[in-house]
């Protein structure tokens, strides 16, 4: 492995994460509850309380790509799987996440925060599938 140096860009990851610390920051403060993706998408698609707040938040996940092309380009999108890869691993992210009660946002970055166990545990599961799951299909079926 070797760092592309010339488009190694670590000051605006440290950004990135900064905003993304900050915006998960002001959502518990201001209504004391996790920004988790994947339970704010579930609970705005369910109803309830604080609609509004939500959609909002997961409405910024979507423009900030495009505000941020205003300013820069976005780097080439380039998938090397076909759909049916596709399909059954959106399907096996989508039961992880159920089956752990959270996503990597959740637990990842907001849990691991908050110096969670049980985040702790969901965090380093899905970072050891990740891992086996690369090194299953890359070294040992070749794909």
């Amino acid at each position: 492995m070797s760092i592309d140096w010339y488009n190694f860009t670590p000051w605006t990851a440290l950004a990135g994460g900064a905003l993304i610390g900050l915006a998960a920051s002001l959502f518990a403060v201001m209504n004391g509850r996790v920004a988790g993706i994947s339970g704010l998408l579930g609970s705005l698609l369910e109803g309830g309380e604080g609609r509004g707040e939500k959609a909002l938040f997961i409405l910024g996940l979507l423009v900030a790509p495009l505000l941020w092309q205003l300013v820069s380009h976005l780097p080439e999108i380039e998938i090397n799987s076909g759909w049916v890869a596709l399909t059954v691993a959106g399907l096996l992210v989508g039961v992880g996440t159920r089956y752990g009660s959270g996503c990597t946002s959740g637990h990842g970055v907001c849990g691991l925060s908050r110096l969670s166990p049980r985040s702790l545990a969901a965090t380093l599961s899905f970072m050891a599938a990740g891992f086996g799951t690369v090194f299953v299909l890359r070294h040992l079926l070749g794909a």
